[in-house]
């Protein structure tokens, strides 16, 4: 959150900007805040959004995926009390092999907001896929 705050600031997010926090106490100024949203409303959101910045989580990209809609992804991390693990991290590291956007850093969000792409849930899994073989095959020797 305190990188969409950051980007707001600067001017590289300039249109309506609505979050779903959970448990996040810092919140960007100036942007539609819901604790947490039904399902329907989501899609709702999402597939009238330009773009969707969202947590790397399973069910969220399967949300993401029937939008439409280009997304990008930041995995929350236990180092900063974001997730009480980090398997997030650990799908994130998959998912950016794989090609899938990821947000590593506020410049990362910047680079996807000026050239947003999509990646449908096939291509992701494809993708996945092939990364996870190469390294069972690198394993294998």
């Amino acid at each position: 959150m305190t990188w969409i705050g950051a980007l707001i600031e600067r001017g590289f997010l300039d249109e309506e900007m609505v979050v779903q926090y959970g448990s996040c106490t810092h919140l960007p100024p100036g942007v539609k805040c819901y604790q947490h949203l039904k399902t329907d409303l989501f899609d709702r959101l999402s597939a009238q959004a330009r773009i969707t910045i969202s947590q790397c989580d399973e069910n969220a990209i399967a949300q993401l995926d029937r939008s439409g809609n280009p997304y990008i992804l930041v995995p929350r991390a236990q180092c900063y009390k974001e997730h009480i693990d980090d398997r997030q991290i650990e799908l994130a590291l998959s998912l950016d092999q794989a090609g899938v956007p990821i947000a590593w850093s506020p410049g990362d969000l910047v680079r996807f907001l000026a050239s947003p792409q999509r990646l449908s849930l096939p291509t992701i899994k494809a993708a996945a896929n092939d990364t996870l073989s190469q390294r069972l095959n690198n394993l294998a020797g």
